[in-house]
């Protein structure tokens, strides 16, 4: 990667600390609405607005990216917006005014991560499989916020999640500031990006990441909560949590030589199949430590794998002028619609039928997937 083109440690900043936000919101944001009093059905609804609204922002905010080709303004300002809408949770604690906050604040959080991924491919040029040596420093953020705060909460008490969720804002604020702008290369095919999308390949491909994200769904909402009433502490879940991030970020490491070797169909299949695996061991052995931390490094797949696979799929099917949207489609069917609706089942679910058919059912999802990749995902070349 050549240090004089890419400007890898302020890229590598950023995603630093969007993930460190995310290593506060997705463990612990449960585990603070709980002890609000809220209900499962409540902290799996409040915890569903946060991805539902990528079904939409995302999408409007890569839009206007194609057309202004101003990726980086538009990422500074809705930094500065979320930070600023996530401020009203320290207002009131009701749940209408909650949930009126986290709708705000995720529309424009959202509109991030998918034009930050768009300039980070456009600073790469040609080296985008080298895409994971930037993306792993995300998941470093994410590990050293889990494991502070699984100790924080131990000493102290939930209540200082939201504080530190907004001093993270504050950091991606800054930090979008030192990051140069990256114009796409001006396409002069204006097809309708709807051309793209309905390939089968490409329709399949956003089924498998609906499917894929779904199952995280009771994974996102309910593994704290579930590994503390199983007796587990503070700080072993924070453990746990970051076991699963440091295999992601191993991944990361060797993806850009996996990926040309042995392909995305490949990789997909494996990866779907060891998530299943995983989410049977979390629901049946969560008393045996050792299947937790086995179900953790699965997370290399589950997570680092699929993800650098799925951005490596979206460049090749969506260019030129459709990238920024392109970006924003993958983020909204996967970690929008998929992660949503896996949420809202789970919180419909937690109560009645308990965490073993819960998860039994996010295996089921992937096992759904691997059929659409082997039946419409064919590699390149046969």
């Amino acid at each position: 990667m050549g240090k004089r083109t890419v400007p890898y440690w302020r890229l590598s900043g950023f995603y630093f600390f969007y993930f460190a936000s995310l290593g506060v919101l997705i463990p612990y944001w449960g585990l603070y609405l709980k002890s609000l009093g809220y209900s499962s059905l409540a902290i799996g609804s409040l915890i569903a607005i946060l991805p539902a609204t990528k079904l939409v922002a995302p999408y409007i905010w890569g839009w206007l990216a194609d057309n202004t080709r101003r990726c980086m303004l538009i990422i500074r300002v809705t930094s500065i917006l979320a930070l600023l809408s996530f401020s009203l949770v320290f207002v009131n604690q009701q749940l209408w005014w909650l949930a009126f906050s986290m709708v705000l604040f995720s529309f424009f959080w959202n509109a991030t991560l998918p034009q930050f991924e768009a300039i980070t491919l456009n600073h790469l040029g040609n080296d985008t499989h080298r895409y994971s040596m930037i993306r792993l420093w995300g998941s470093l953020g994410f590990i050293c916020v889990v494991v502070l705060i699984g100790d924080l909460i131990q000493q102290y008490e939930v209540g200082l999640v939201p504080v530190v969720v907004f001093i993270s804002f504050v950091c991606i604020s800054l930090s979008s500031f030192i990051v140069p702008e990256k114009l796409n290369t001006p396409h002069t095919d204006h097809t309708p990006i709807w051309h793209v999308i309905k390939q089968p390949k490409v329709m399949a491909f956003l089924v498998v990441c609906f499917l894929m994200l779904c199952s995280h769904g009771p994974y996102y909402t309910f593994y704290t909560i579930y590994l503390q009433e199983q007796g587990y502490s503070s700080h072993m879940i924070g453990i746990l949590w970051a076991v699963g991030v440091l295999a992601e970020v191993i991944i990361f490491l060797l993806m850009h030589r996996l990926l040309p070797v042995f392909g995305a169909r490949k990789l997909l299949i494996v990866t779907l199949l060891l998530t299943s695996l995983r989410w049977l061991m979390i629901g049946f052995f969560v008393d045996d430590l050792s299947m937790l931390f086995l179900a953790q490094l699965v997370h290399a797949f589950s997570f680092g794998v699929f993800h650098a696979v799925g951005i490596s799929l979206v460049h090749e099917y969506f260019t030129g002028s459709h990238q920024g949207r392109g970006q924003a489609l993958y983020s909204s069917i996967s970690y929008g619609a998929g992660v949503a609706v896996g949420s809202l089942v789970s919180g419909l679910v937690w109560d009645q039928w308990g965490a073993t058919y819960l998860f039994v059912f996010a295996a089921g999802c992937t096992v759904l997937a691997v059929g659409i990749v082997w039946k419409f995902i064919q590699p390149v070349r046969g």
